[in-house]
């Protein structure tokens, strides 16, 4: 065990501490940051002045509708039609004391179309935002006059379906569109790391074989010791990339979110999406789904490396073993759209498929007992590969020449 952990060590320290390893783990908050923050800045240059908008209603029905839509993000000021307001509210404009002026009609009643007069045309947001306040206004009073102003009210918020089985159970539609959301953005994510850590663990086994550095360290370390301590040391380096990015994802999401709606209102929908985020249960069986198809493919990058003496025979040899990735990915979505169907029952059992389609299944509410058959059945397939790759890599790691043919590999297995 002690020369296992020397070689988890000495692989660890040695990526960790990489240029690029820190590159790229610190610079994935902070690209995210600068996502939205950049935009931001860009437009809160002329905050104050933004913040302030007239409205002048000569229909005497819309004014009440926008302002309680528009106070969310904005200051609004009414300002009753008289001849010169327009030119009042134009000299107001020029000495920045509001950013423009709303002008609302029998135009806007009938056909949902306002003018909205500035210096300087509003941030894209802040249009849709007008937008959406002047039409959704519109709609109500015109649905008002038919149908009472709080039917109105629930129209223009989408109205709602209540799904049911023929058990009579009903299912909450936003809660099963955050679970598929969240279930693809896990399955996406297990697919690139499961294949990005594979890939460094083959590039690990094939720069010490092409540089015989292995004939060396396996004089002093067991092949089978030297490998479970790669693959172990190189699971732990993405364990703490991962780490990392989640726990900067939890306090953007508790610190800065909360600081982008105060400054930008207009996304005060984002906010809801905090309801929707994993929770400890989904997290940890993300994680249990990392480790285990960690352990799976990484073994079998390590064979596909431990069979090769160049780059160019394992760009070939990794194949199969990266077509184990790509199919789930490619039925990811039918899966998806009927998680309990047979095509996602029975794919999510494959224990190469699991890790990436139980996932997403297990989000939209797919039974415990499946979950756990896949994470058993993932088990029992580790401990097979495990087996064969390793007296794959136990003979492979000391051969140089040409690729080994399919019999020889059977052959190193039985006799290794």
């Amino acid at each position: 065990m002690k020369v296992v952990m020397a070689v988890i060590r000495r692989e660890y320290l040695q990526r960790v501490r990489n240029k690029w390893f820190v590159f790229g783990t610190v610079a994935g908050p902070l690209f995210m940051i600068a996502i939205f923050a950049i935009p931001i800045a860009l437009e809160l240059r002329d905050e104050a002045r933004d913040r302030v908008i007239v409205i002048m209603d000569r229909t005497d029905a819309l004014y009440e509708g926008v302002a309680s839509r528009l106070g969310e993000t904005i200051d609004v000021e009414r300002v009753e039609f008289t001849e010169g307001a327009e030119a009042l509210l134009d000299s107001r404009i020029e000495s920045g004391e509001i950013s423009g002026f709303l002008v609302l009609d029998e135009n806007t009643l009938s056909e949902g179309r306002a003018v909205f007069r500035g210096r300087e045309t509003p941030s894209t947001l802040r249009r849709v935002w007008v937008r959406r306040a002047v039409v959704e206004s519109a709609l109500e009073v015109r649905l008002g006059e038919a149908s009472g102003a709080a039917g109105a009210r629930l129209l223009l918020e989408g109205g709602e379906v209540d799904f049911q089985t023929l058990d009579g159970e009903g299912a909450d539609e936003a809660d099963r569109d955050a679970a598929l959301i969240i279930g693809f953005a896990g399955a996406f994510m297990l697919y690139m790391t499961l294949l990005i850590y594979g890939i460094q663990v083959m590039r690990a086994v094939l720069e010490e074989k092409t540089t015989r550095i292995v004939e060396i360290i396996i004089s002093v370390v067991r092949p089978g010791q030297l490998m479970l301590g790669k693959i172990l040391g190189v699971g732990a380096v993405g364990l703490t990339q991962l780490g990392i990015w989640v726990l900067s994802g939890a306090l953007l999401s508790t610190f800065g979110l909360p600081y982008l709606l105060a400054l930008r209102p207009e996304l005060l929908e984002l906010g809801n999406a905090l309801e929707f985020l994993p929770q400890a249960g989904a997290l940890g069986l993300f994680l249990v789904f990392f480790v285990l198809g960690y352990f799976l493919f990484s073994s079998l990058y390590a064979a596909a490396a431990a069979m090769c003496s160049s780059d160019e025979e394992a760009q070939q040899t990794q194949v199969p073993v990266t077509i184990l990735l790509i199919v789930p990915m490619m039925v990811l979505a039918p899966i998806i759209e009927n998680p309990h169907g047979p095509l996602g029952t029975w794919l999510s059992m494959v224990p190469f498929f699991s890790p990436i389609l139980m996932f997403p299944r297990y989000m939209a509410g797919a039974p415990l007992w499946q979950v756990a058959t896949s994470l058993f059945l993932m088990v029992i397939t580790i401990a097979g590969v495990a087996w064969v790759a390793g007296r794959i890599y136990r003979v492979g790691i000391l051969m140089q020449g040409k690729r080994p043919t399919l019999p020889e590999i059977v052959r190193w297995v039985r006799e290794a």
